[in-house]
């Protein structure tokens, strides 16, 4: 058993908290290029935090173009334990209204124009994803939003969407018709690199307004978004802080730690020795090698 170590992935605002200690910002080189930016540790409590934000400093990387690798792979190198994405959403969903923070447990992926795993020919591995966020970190997820202030909804269905546009108002209607109950760009392959990086991955969505399935109101534009989204960055900076103090000072491990043990197919002599060193940081805990 360890402590944790939590991989913040959100927004530039939640580095504006209250307690940090032991500060320290990292450029990470991975083998999948650069992440979105560097990285800050801090800590809180017995907590060691990496935050990391998804679309760089000033929001300047647009959801097709996040180098989701990077950003996974850098956060396993410095050591993360967990991850605990924090993203604006839409709602496809009447009592999911902007303000709310919804803990999401399913994924629907609409995403086609990104590298959505590590592995491939040379070193292939197949892990599953039946249930694709933690149990436990989205527990501990949601009772912070309440203990900052907030409103929490659990077992939300995430809707992942290309983009960068909004949705047209026949897809908005047709993603309801699924199930899926918030609609997003950047959620995949985020959790899917999560699986394959074995950290256990939680998502909390901030609602900031309808999408357009709302036919007698005009569609989302971003100046709508932005609006909402500084009017949920205090209870998002408070909900990273109350998860931070109540975790348990020792971190039990998780069935997630170990995924890879059943999903690499190819046999040890048919590794391509040059994918193997691109996933070193991936497969550190199995080689044994320090990255």
């Amino acid at each position: 058993m360890g402590g944790w170590t939590i991989g913040i992935i959100g927004g530039s605002g939640l580095y504006a908290l209250d307690g940090l200690a032991e500060t320290a910002w990292h450029a990470v080189e991975t083998p999948w290029g650069p992440p979105s930016d560097r990285i800050l540790e801090a800590r809180i409590g017995t907590t060691r935090l990496l935050f990391l934000p998804r679309h760089g400093a000033g929001h300047r990387i647009p959801p097709s173009e996040i180098n989701a690798r990077a950003n996974i792979d850098a956060l396993k190198r410095l050591g993360a334990t967990d991850l605990l994405a924090i993203s604006s959403v839409g709602s496809l969903r009447e009592e999911l209204p902007p303000g709310i923070f919804a803990v999401v447990d399913q994924f629907i992926d609409r995403t086609v124009a990104r590298p959505a795993s590590f592995f491939g020919t040379g070193l292939v591995a197949h892990v599953s994803l039946a249930d694709p966020t933690c149990p436990r970190l989205s527990a501990f997820a949601a009772a912070a939003i309440e203990a900052a202030g907030g409103t929490a909804a659990t077992g939300a269905t995430y809707l992942a969407m290309e983009g960068p546009q909004f949705s047209t108002r026949a897809e908005s209607l047709a993603y309801r018709q699924w199930g899926a109950d918030l609609i997003g760009m950047t959620a995949m392959p985020e959790a899917r690199l999560a699986r394959e990086a074995e950290l256990p991955y939680a998502l909390v969505g901030m609602v900031t307004d309808y999408d357009c399935w709302r036919e007698e109101e005009a569609g989302v534009v971003a100046t709508d978004v932005i609006a909402q989204m500084h009017a949920n960055a205090a209870t998002a900076r408070r909900l990273v802080e109350a998860l931070a103090t109540a975790l348990p000072a020792e971190r039990t491990p998780s069935p997630i730690d170990t995924v890879l043990d059943q999903a690499i197919l190819t046999a040890p002599a048919a590794r391509d020795p040059a994918v193997a060193a691109k996933l070193a940081a991936i497969l550190a805990r199995m080689t044994g090698a320090a990255t």
